[in-house]
């Protein structure tokens, strides 16, 4: 009963993606072949609200659940790792048609093909597990 509140948030953010069309298909689609503005406006948004939330966290005006400020790690210098990554990234949502957020939205809203990939994401993430200490960090 704690954590009703995430529960009702994260249904209330999958309404808004399945409404604001940006779990759909043909959205990403028009998105990589460059013929729509809709998804770069949605998730520039996102990006200019995280960096505002976050600088806005950092002066200390937003606080976490426990009330403690907010911290944010620095990252460690090194472009290659996020190049590689964003490249995997990209080339699994273009494959795919989903990031992982709305893999389980659309599994939500009935496209049951999703069970495959979260299965696929889940044993990824397994194997990046197993192999993260051999791995370039």
């Amino acid at each position: 009963m704690k954590f009703i509140k995430f529960l009702l948030v994260g249904i209330v953010f999958g309404i808004l993606l399945v409404k604001s069309e940006a779990v759909s298909w043909y959205r990403i689609y028009e998105m990589f072949r460059f013929q729509s503005f809709h998804m770069y406006g949605i998730i520039g948004t996102a990006v200019i609200s995280g960096i505002l939330f976050l600088q806005i966290s950092k002066r200390g005006y937003i606080k976490s659940i426990k009330g403690a400020d907010i911290f944010v790690p620095k990252k460690d210098n090194g472009i290659t790792r996020y190049i590689v990554g964003g490249i995997i990234f990209g080339l699994g949502w273009a494959l795919i048609g989903a990031c992982p957020g709305p893999m389980y939205i659309l599994l939500g809203t009935g496209v049951s093909s999703m069970l495959i990939v979260i299965s696929a994401a889940i044993v990824g993430t397994f194997i990046y597990g197993i192999l993260k200490s051999k791995l370039p960090h």
